[in-house]
């Protein structure tokens, strides 16, 4: 009889289990039985396993063979545990010493080649093997960059099974002929793959300043622009109305370049959700800039906070976890899939129940809205462009629910471009690169004010720490309270007047907001006109 054992890992959500893979060889029928709560992928990979093995030039036991993924109560999916699998058999047929493979983890899916293909979620795995205190992990070679992305682990990257078997039994390891330069590699498939949200408008703020978006294209729109600034210096959900052609969906696009880089730790929360979703570009494993997704308006439920049959995968509110999302023409989403999105924006996260287990999805996210102002997009009180109905237009305008927009805190009307802003040569507004440095510096404001707390952002501070830790200036906020007390403001509105006003007071290089700070936070968070210029550097 042998037995060996090694280590995998089974992902839920972007949360990992190590799952002990076991082999037993008994004598008997041939026979080979898996189990432990596989999914069919994995039931699969009987066959990919037994082919990997043969054409890797190993023999495949002719005993009764039984493979156990333990602990067998936790659900087992993916064709990422084919490698360990591989290597447990071999080590109970006494091809590898079993002593070593019981310390090491191996995460990988086998061709019938023998050669060790990507999978998703490469990042989090590891993670979990580091956290789990495992000092030594296998992955295949194109995904070696990604897994070293984890300190203080040893990292061995293999491109087929050949090679770490010699390895593993301290062969000389076989030179593999390497692939026509002039091809893709069929390897790198395992790493993107189609119809896991690809399509769903993403790209980051560097493509997005190589493509040339920058705030200096943006004709006129003070208002909105001051508006775009405090909410990448605060982290503050953004409302944009206005009619069609204005500018809305241009300021979105040009808001993450205007977004500081992402920390360590951000960075390998963001890779982490995109390696799960296998969004991650291909040739940089570590994602260092905020990440953009706009949706189609006809986007499910399940697409946008996250879901879908058997295991749930991360939506959109995830994969925009520490960036942005821009969901343009607002009122044609589903109502239902628009309320969805309100205990992500309080909670920072997003937790789904399904049959199969809970997922935890991280979805801490910046949200910007845009919308017309009625279905012919004309609607305006200077004007009489437009023909639709008053019940149309109240209709239209109703179709963002109230909760909702009471967790937005910039709201904002992009008015029409005159002929003359359009025209007028040598007026171009601050560039994206000014602007950026503006934020960067009130955000490190906010977080020297914030060192010991577990928030780092204005938009993350509780309402009663505001009230209770940092006090505005005396009487600066007696408007907002006479708001409050004449029912403009709900109780939450006060909190997030407070929050933006911090906000502005950082921009504007203030040890604490006055009361032209909160004017202009209410400005922002009512629309209406408060008798302050809508300029961050007018309010100084």
């Amino acid at each position: 009889m042998g037995f060996a054992r090694t280590c995998s890992v089974a992902l839920v959500g972007v949360e990992g289990v190590v799952v002990e893979v076991q082999a037993d060889l008994e004598p008997g029928v041939a026979a080979f039985t898996l189990v432990g709560l596989p999914d069919k992928s994995l039931t699969e990979s009987k066959d990919r396993v037994r082919a990997a093995v043969v054409n890797s030039g190993a023999t495949w036991p002719s005993k009764k063979l039984t493979v156990g993924l333990s602990p067998a109560s936790v659900p087992k999916a993916g064709s990422g545990f084919d490698l360990a699998v591989a290597c447990a058999v071999l080590g109970a047929a006494e091809r590898i010493d079993p002593r070593v493979l019981a310390d090491i983890v191996m995460i990988g899916e086998l061709g019938l080649d023998g050669r060790v293909r990507p999978v998703r979620g490469i990042l989090p795995a590891v993670l979990a093997a580091a956290h789990a205190g495992y000092e030594q992990v296998v992955v295949p070679e194109c995904a070696a960059a990604e897994a070293s992305l984890v300190p203080n682990l040893s990292v061995l990257g293999v491109r087929t099974l050949r090679q770490l078997v010699a390895i593993l039994a301290d062969e000389p390891v076989p030179d593999e002929e390497p692939d026509d330069p002039g091809r893709p590699d069929p390897l790198l498939a395992g790493l993107r793959v189609p119809g896991t949200g690809a399509a769903t408008g993403m790209h980051t703020a560097g493509a997005a300043q190589h493509d040339g978006h920058d705030l200096a294209d943006i004709v006129g729109q003070l208002s909105a622009r001051t508006a775009v600034e405090v909410a990448a210096a605060g982290g503050h959900h953004l409302f944009l109305e206005g009619p069609p052609g204005a500018g809305k969906t241009m300021l979105a696009e040009r808001l993450p370049a205007v977004l500081p880089m992402l920390t360590r730790e951000e960075s390998l929360e963001v890779t982490a959700v995109h390696s799960v979703a296998g969004l991650l570009p291909p040739g940089k494993p570590l994602i260092d800039v905020a990440p953009y997704c706009a949706p189609h308006h006809s986007a499910t439920m399940q697409s946008l906070v996250g879901g879908g049959p058997g295991i749930a995968r991360p939506g959109a509110v995830s994969l925009s976890h520490r960036g942005v999302l821009f969901l343009d023409e607002t009122p044609e989403f589903n109502t239902q899939a628009l309320d969805a999105l309100r205990q992500p924006l309080e909670a920072g996260h997003v937790v789904i129940a399904r049959s199969a287990g809970v997922v935890r999805f991280p979805a801490r996210f910046l949200m910007v809205l845009a919308a017309n102002p009625c279905p012919c997009g004309r609607f305006s009180l200077t004007d009489d462009f437009c023909e639709c109905p008053p019940s149309a237009v109240r209709r239209y305008q109703a179709r963002l629910s109230g909760p909702l927009l009471d967790r937005v805190d910039l709201r904002v009307q992009v008015d029409r471009v005159t002929r003359a802003e359009l025209t007028e040569r040598g007026a171009r507004g601050e560039s994206t690169a000014v602007v950026a440095d503006r934020v960067r510096t009130a955000r490190e404001r906010a977080a020297l004010r914030l060192t010991g707390t577990p928030w780092r952002t204005n938009s993350e501070v509780p309402g009663r720490e505001l009230r209770s830790r940092w006090h505005a200036r005396a009487g600066a906020m007696d408007e907002a309270e006479r708001n409050l007390e004449r029912g403009v403001l709900t109780a939450r509105g006060l909190d997030r007047v407070l929050r933006v006003a911090w906000t502005v007071a950082d921009l504007a290089g203030h040890d604490r907001p006055d009361a032209r700070d909160v004017a202009l936070a209410l400005q922002l968070r009512t629309g209406v006109p408060r008798g302050v210029p809508m300029s961050i550097g007018a309010a100084t």
